[in-house]
């Protein structure tokens, strides 16, 4: 895997191995490093592990099909939204027969949501791409904009004739992930140690996002991704060379919708409630502007876009008031204000000197660290 992000090193298998477990070192030994600094840090950590699963999903429509989808955050609402109806007594507490035939209640298992979460993500994505085949650019934007604010709204009115989502208010009460008897809702005790819950949940994004990244390279080097990368070239010639681009390009919104599925239903693992204002329009532009700035197309390239686009600006969220205070003696700018403003600057500027991204895809012949963009 680290010869994808590192081609000199494909043919130094003892540079690779090193490399390898470098990285596997410091990944590891992260969440205890950031933990010096408070828990807070570890759980932007594993915020920033989310958002990489959501960037390599959207990657897989827009870096390889080349299809812009600005309602890529639906998927992860109903990701989110379906781990919270089967693992919360919500339903019990709307519907009798519900909880007749669980009295015990609704707990399921990581194994089970997992996978339902992908699936029925994908599901969404095919419903999605299916009236939308035919359409391009522009319009596809605003098309995907809107079905991603029409299951916002669902989320937001499907408490009444029948409470589904409850509304505004949300689901709250939700179970937190368990392994082999390992409750990641509270602190384990390890060899004397104690290990926080936002550390056991960085694990396991992380072997999630291990997972989503393994996945990718193999479909972008696949006859599948070849597929994909002829449309976003030139569907009229892809459909010329035999390739049946209807069906291929709704394999894209379902696999990369099924990633926002998974990474949906452990937001609200995490989290312990979801409601609709997660879900905003906001958050789907990010999404976008992670895979830009990265390299659309181009794994390491969208995983570092993903990581800067949310690190960068939750620290400045963290140090924008005291650096403030020890500088003026008081806060003249409000830090969200000053988040977007320094967020929208970067992109400016990125977008003006760095137009394919931080680190695209390399071109045959072309050193992609030399090219000017």
């Amino acid at each position: 895997m680290i010869a994808h992000f590192f081609p000199s090193l494909r043919e130094r298998p003892r540079a690779a191995l090193a490399a390898t477990l470098v990285v596997a070192l410091a990944l590891a030994a992260l969440p205890f490093v950031l933990g010096l600094g408070g828990n807070r840090w570890v759980r932007m950590a594993d915020f920033a592990l989310l958002y990489v699963m959501l960037a390599l999903g959207l990657n897989i429509v827009v870096g390889y099909a080349g299809l812009l989808d600005l309602g890529y955050v639906a998927f992860y609402a109903v990701g989110a939204y379906m781990y919270a109806l089967l693992a919360s007594p919500h339903l019990m507490e709307n519907f009798e027969w519900i909880a007749a035939a669980f009295p015990d209640g609704l707990h399921s298992s990581i194994w089970l949501v997992v996978p339902l979460g992908a699936l029925l993500a994908a599901f969404f994505g095919v419903l999605l791409g299916t009236p939308v085949l035919k359409l391009r650019g522009d319009y596809l934007a605003i098309v995907t904009l809107g079905f991603g604010e029409i299951i916002r709204i669902f989320m937001n009115n499907l408490n009444a004739p029948l409470n589904l989502t409850n509304g505004p208010q949300g689901i709250t009460n939700i179970d937190p992930v368990r392994i082999a008897g390992i409750d990641f809702g509270e602190p384990l005790a390890l060899g004397g140690f104690e290990i926080p819950p936002v550390t056991l949940y960085y694990y396991l994004f992380l072997l999630l996002t291990l997972g989503v990244i393994l996945v990718s390279i193999r479909l972008q080097d696949s006859r599948i991704g070849r597929a994909w990368m002829a449309i976003r070239e030139d569907e009229i010639a892809a459909r010329a060379m035999g390739i049946n681009t209807r069906n291929v390009k709704l394999l894209a919104f379902a696999m990369g919708a099924s990633f926002g599925g998974v990474s949906g239903a452990m937001f609200a693992s995490f989290q312990g409630f979801v409601s609709p204002e997660s879900f905003i329009l906001m958050e789907s532009i990010v999404v976008v502007a992670m895979v830009v700035l990265g390299g659309m197309g181009h794994i390491p390239g969208v995983i570092l876009g993903a990581v800067l686009l949310y690190a960068i600006p939750e620290t400045l969220r963290e140090v924008a008031r005291p650096a403030q205070l020890a500088l003026f003696g008081q806060e003249l700018v409000a830090p969200e204000a000053l988040r977007m403003l320094l967020f929208g600057l970067a992109m400016v500027l990125i977008m003006l000197y760095r137009p394919t991204g931080l680190w695209p895809v390399p071109r045959h012949g072309i050193d992609a660290t030399r090219r000017g963009g």
